[in-house]
């Protein structure tokens, strides 16, 4: 049964090539970020995409049952790429015939749709504008 998740976004959290950094969670409380850092940076370094000069985003989702971590990205004009790894008993896992982002991430990637038309897919893009837009209910 859906029952809704606490997302939390900020401009302030470390985030290497100007990547957009969300949590999801069951729960109120914070997400502990390291467990999925070294992730992030083992899925990136794994793509040849210029990340500096690429709208992209991940989500550190702390699931009911599992850790989610969602890597997308923009390319080919009006294309959103994914990755999504999770953290089973034997470590991350990247397999997209077991596993997918689910319906809590799609709010996120709603909005991270509208941020992409907003800056990037318009006459002036402005990928500075992309990365510092956050609905501002998510700001912590």
């Amino acid at each position: 049964m859906f029952v809704p998740r606490t997302v939390r976004t900020s401009r302030d959290w470390p985030a290497d090539d100007g990547i957009k950094l969300y949590t999801i969670s069951t729960s109120a409380e914070p997400v502990a970020q390291a467990v999925f850092r070294a992730r992030l940076a083992a899925v990136k370094a794994a793509r040849a995409v210029p990340w500096p000069t690429t709208p992209h985003f991940a989500i550190f989702h702390h699931g009911a049952s599992c850790h989610y971590l969602i890597l997308a990205w923009w390319a080919n004009d009006n294309e959103l790429f994914n990755s999504v790894s999770v953290l089973t008993g034997d470590g991350w896992v990247e397999d997209p015939s077991r596993y997918s982002f689910c319906l809590y991430d799609l709010e996120v990637f709603w909005d991270e749709r509208n941020s992409y038309i907003a800056t990037i897919d318009c006459a002036q893009p402005d990928i500075a504008g992309y990365r510092q837009r956050r609905r501002a209910d998510w700001l912590v």
